[in-house]
């Protein structure tokens, strides 16, 4: 009788019962093991609700942007941001569901738990980006605050155009190394406009409100680990490249 245990990845040669042979176990290769599951069928759900996810996360980005315009709306941009995290929020729980209920995986089921993990993440930064905001009741923002907006709606758009080609990653291993790349690119520009901004709010308020120097380093570093998340949900899309081709 042959059993494929799922974690290490072995096969355990087990004799029937009474016959007294010997207990083989050898390992089974990474690529063959790829083979048999290509031959299994899969739960496509996922990808429907990674698509979702992703959706979600770019309306989400796209309200924080709106948000950072400032003005009498900015409480509205707020509480879609909330509303939106919220959905995704559910998104994510009914991924989990699925990897618990599901047989056959499109990949490993800690890739996508970790997948969803990193995504849901980018969003509930967001979150806390916008409660920052409500808290201090911030009306307007600094030009790079506003930038690095644009540069996570970017991030937004990657990511939700690099799920679906994990539904067959072999025919996609160039473009979606290429969009982890650029996720990383554009992470490095908001750690750029990060420092910059922190640098013109030190020269701005120094000899004025302390207050107001402190909230905007707060909204700046909320925004930055918005794209530092992101970067991490590239780190977990080339793993799971690296671990299918």
């Amino acid at each position: 009788m042959l059993i494929v245990h799922p974690l290490p990845e072995m096969v355990y040669d087990i004799p029937a019962a009474g016959t007294g042979g010997p207990v083989l176990v050898c390992k089974v290769d990474a690529a063959m093991l790829r083979l048999f599951r290509s031959f299994l069928p899969k739960e496509e759900r996922f990808f429907h609700l990674f698509a979702r996810h992703s959706q979600t996360v770019m309306q989400g980005a796209e309200a924080l942007q709106g948000m950072l315009k400032g003005g009498e709306e900015t409480p509205f941009f707020c509480q879609r941001v909330s509303q939106l995290e919220n959905d995704a929020d559910g998104i994510t729980r009914e991924v989990l569901t699925a990897v618990r209920r599901t047989f056959i995986t499109p990949f490993d089921r800690v890739d996508i738990k970790n997948l969803i993990t990193s995504m849901d993440d980018a969003i509930d930064q967001m979150q806390q980006t916008a409660k920052a905001v409500v808290l201090f009741e911030v009306r307007s923002f600094e030009p790079p605050m506003r930038e690095i907006g644009t540069l996570i709606v970017e991030c937004a758009n990657l990511v939700h155009r690099a799920l679906p080609l994990l539904e067959s990653i072999s025919n996609n291993v160039a473009m979606l190394m290429a969009i982890t790349e650029e996720l990383g690119k554009l992470e490095g520009r908001v750690d750029d406009l990060h420092d910059i901004g922190l640098k013109e709010l030190f020269l701005k308020h120094r000899n004025a409100n302390a207050m107001d120097f402190i909230v905007g380093v707060e909204i700046y570093d909320h925004l930055e680990k918005v794209a530092d998340r992101f970067d991490d949900v590239a780190n977990e899309i080339s793993s799971i490249v690296i671990e299918q081709v």
